[in-house]
């Protein structure tokens, strides 16, 4: 069977929709094509309006709608229309028996229950946007694609005018719109789920509900994956928001690599209220740092480990300025991630051909992490240092004397800093920059000696250190005391915090304790 031969004609169609964009144009569309309209309410009212001929459904059911437009659709004149099955004969003859025409376009979208919810309406209020005459015919035009089309976005509509032209949609067409209805009433499902379950009805007192459920729509498929032999795509929430919508200003296509590095660079950069720059290789900083200007946080995040930072990724938490861009430019860098450019920024950019520029203007704000394993999932708070222990006024100071205002602040912004290290995690600061990152090691002594290493004799004497986890054992922190750090802060919280704090005594140096830990996996 060719495309041209399963067509349908498109004769009748029934239009109810919330979202009336391009409503006007549709009808006058159709109208002119010879299809006779039925309609809904104000969805009428607007066809009418445009000056096109419609029949209200209730002149088609002989019932009105009542119950404050609760019940419209819901009529046996409405859905055999829907559902008939005009490849069967039985269903042709019944339909004849019954004085039942039938639909063969079927254009629907919904009460905006997720927006609704969003604004922060009253439950009554909420309650009353869960549509259900709307889900209804789009189940069943989409169960009945052999026979109907169904239709759910304005974005379509070009294309419904087009197949009316053409004699109809193809079967094959048919299918993807019913597949594009059930992806509609399937999201609309979640969202009224889980809101009752998390905020109208929970099932007990956690802050977590007994049903999770999220959607999302492939955003375009990439190159490969992590690596080449994996296949991989880019799939988006909805929201419109966040790096998965990021604006592609310049460069390559982004690779799933780039990916997982951005996001990682992006979370570490707004970390700070300051403007700072954080650069990324492997999830795992090359440097982050702070400065009066970003161009500043540059030199200074770079300089922590130029060798790592060749072939990263950027973070930004400011506008680039040009100052940085022609920094930038000079460096052989992945991608770069800001909220914006400033003039003459991008243009510098732009001379590397293959730098990948992103323009995301609103910071990370997934308030949970969902992490699959086999057979579910782990759900967690995202830590975003909001913990009351991420506040230096809440540190106990565990020996040694306590810090001005100013090294305070240099010891904050190494804790900070450290947030963004994959455990076993140590990194030195000064000067609001890290020096030395000691990350992702198995032990907390070798995470001390790389960090110390990095950063090299001159830069680790004097500097700030940050633990991401207490230490077990005094050796970890002896490595940093012998290389001649000025102060520390860890969690505290080992059962040998007594041996720690004295080998810190002994040493001369300053010790914080945070009650608060930032393991990072």
């Amino acid at each position: 069977m060719t495309a041209e031969s399963n067509k349908r004609a498109i004769r009748r169609a029934l239009v109810s929709v919330y979202d009336k964009t391009g409503l006007e144009d549709l009808a006058r569309g159709l109208h002119e094509a010879g299809v006779e309209l039925v309609s809904t309410g104000s969805t009428a009212a607007r066809i009418a309006a445009a000056g096109v001929p419609v029949t209200k459904v209730e002149e088609l059911t002989g019932f009105p709608e009542c119950l404050d437009g609760r019940v419209k659709t819901l009529h046996p004149r409405v859905h055999a229309g829907i559902l008939a099955d005009l490849r069967l004969d039985s269903h042709r003859e019944q339909l004849a028996e019954l004085g039942v025409e039938p639909f063969d376009l079927v254009v629907v979208n919904l009460y905006p229950f997720r927006e609704t919810v969003a604004s922060g309406a009253s439950p009554d209020e909420c309650v009353e946007q869960i549509d259900i005459g709307g889900p209804s015919m789009v189940r069943a035009a989409a169960k009945n694609h052999p026979s109907v089309a169904v239709v759910t976005s304005p974005d379509r509509y070009g294309d419904v005018l087009a197949a009316v032209q053409g004699g109809g949609f193809d079967l094959t067409t048919r299918k993807r719109l019913a597949a594009e209805a059930f992806q509609h009433t399937a999201a609309y499902d979640v969202a009224v789920a889980s809101w009752f379950a998390s905020s109208y009805a929970p099932v007990d007192e956690s802050r977590f509900p007994d049903f999770l459920g999220a959607t999302w729509e492939r955003e375009n498929t990439l190159r490969y994956g992590e690596n080449p032999h994996q296949p991989a795509a880019l799939y988006v929430d909805g929201t419109g928001a966040g790096l998965a919508k990021a604006e592609q200003l310049h460069g390559k296509e982004m690779s799933y690599n780039n990916y997982t590095d951005t996001d990682a660079a992006r979370r570490a950069a707004y970390d700070h209220a300051e403007p700072c720059v954080a650069i990324i290789k492997h999830a795992n900083p090359c440097g982050i740092a702070i400065g009066a200007d970003v161009a500043e946080a540059h030199r200074k995040a770079h300089a922590c480990d130029p060798l790592s930072a060749f072939g990263g990724v950027i973070a930004v938490n400011r506008p680039v300025s040009k100052e940085m861009a022609e920094q930038v430019a000079e460096i052989f860098t992945e991608v770069i991630v800001a909220p914006d450019y400033e003039d003459g920024a991008l243009e510098a950019l732009a001379r590397k051909k293959n730098i990948r520029v992103l323009k995301a203007p609103a910071a990370p704000a997934n308030p949970v992490e969902l992490k699959p394993i086999d057979g579910g999932a782990l759900l967690q708070v995202t830590d975003r240092l909001q913990a009351e222990g991420d506040d230096p006024a809440h540190w106990t100071l565990a020996t040694g004397e306590a810090l001005s205002a100013e090294e305070l602040a240099e010891l904050a912004f190494a804790w900070k800093a450290c947030r963004a290290v994959k455990s076993n995690a140590i990194l030195l600061a000064k000067d609001g920059a890290s020096v030395g990152v000691g990350m992702g090691q198995v032990n907390r002594v070798d995470s001390a000696k790389l960090a110390v290493e990095r950063a090299g004799a001159e830069r680790a004497q004097g500097a700030y250190a940050a633990s991401d986890a207490f230490f077990p054992f005094p050796d970890g922190l002896e490595i940093l005391t012998a290389a001649g750090v000025k102060a520390v802060v860890q969690p505290g919280g080992s059962v040998r915090d007594e041996l720690v704090v004295e080998a810190a005594k002994k040493a001369g140096v300053t010790m914080y304790f945070t009650g608060t830990r930032h393991f990072f996996h």
